[in-house]
């Protein structure tokens, strides 16, 4: 498939991005929490990095099989584009669905990417 970070949707992340910061809507504020898509064949979620609206980034995803493999593209992306800018990957939030061994599965993508489970 194509490679992570890059595609379709990004362009639609960073106008919406951009049409907010033009309007004020990041005015007095300390946080902003955005939820783009974390699809990898499109990668909207690899624009705010690679327009510098990032600085930590955190991947909510479940302890099941297609959630930690996209959880961990994801993360490819993140690396892939953080080399330039100042984002990081800030952790894992597992959304936990009750399945079987989850918190260790995904403990374990944690360790191996170096990052945390929140």
């Amino acid at each position: 498939g194509p490679e992570p970070g890059v595609g379709c949707a990004g362009r639609g992340v960073i106008t919406s991005i951009n049409f907010l910061e033009e309007n004020g809507a990041y005015n007095d504020v300390d946080y902003v929490s955005y939820d783009v898509l974390g699809d990898v064949v499109c990668g909207g979620f690899a624009m705010p990095i690679r327009e510098n609206k990032a600085q930590e980034i955190y991947i909510v995803m479940s302890g099941e099989m297609m959630a930690l493999y996209a959880a961990n593209n994801i993360a490819r992306g993140i690396l892939k584009y953080a080399a330039g800018g100042s984002v990081r990957l800030g952790g894992l939030i597992c959304n936990e669905r009750q399945t079987d061994r989850e918190l260790d599965l995904a403990e374990a993508l944690a360790a191996k990417l170096n990052s945390k489970l929140i």
